[in-house]
């Protein structure tokens, strides 16, 4: 059985959503764009990407187990990410709040997700349905 929902195009999604990593990553770890200085705003940055990515994973994977592998999964990217940010680059610095406005987040789309478990299959039927 597929760990994965049933969708018309199965790899879209799942690639979206993998997509989405690399482009968490990549953004963590290059230098940080000028943006407004907002108070806390990165916190709310950290909190709205991991808040997509977790419901994703809930919108894609068909079981609780996957959906809480792939909260874990989130989880210990963020803290990875701190710590290469603090370790392994000159323009970042590790910060705990960030990590805890992942987890925030993660719980938030978590949630939300699960009020709507079906949003992307009807998505996928309505883009992709068969004539």
């Amino acid at each position: 059985m597929s760990a994965l929902r049933e969708f018309m195009r199965p790899r879209l999604w799942l690639g979206l959503w993998c997509f989405g990593w690399l482009l968490c990553i990549a953004l963590s770890l290059m230098a940080a764009p000028p943006i407004p200085d907002v108070p806390e705003g990165d916190k709310m940055g950290h909190f709205l990407a991991y808040a997509l990515l977790a419901a994703w994973a809930v919108w894609i994977f068909r079981d609780t187990r996957g959906h809480r592998r792939a909260a874990l999964a989130l989880l210990a990217l963020g803290v990875a990410i701190e710590i290469a940010q603090g370790t392994l680059t000159s323009n970042r610095t590790m910060d705990a709040r960030d990590a805890l406005a992942d987890a925030a987040g993660i719980l938030a789309g978590w949630w939300l997700a699960l009020r709507w478990p079906a949003l992307l299959q009807g998505l996928d039927r309505r883009c992709f349905a068969r004539s």
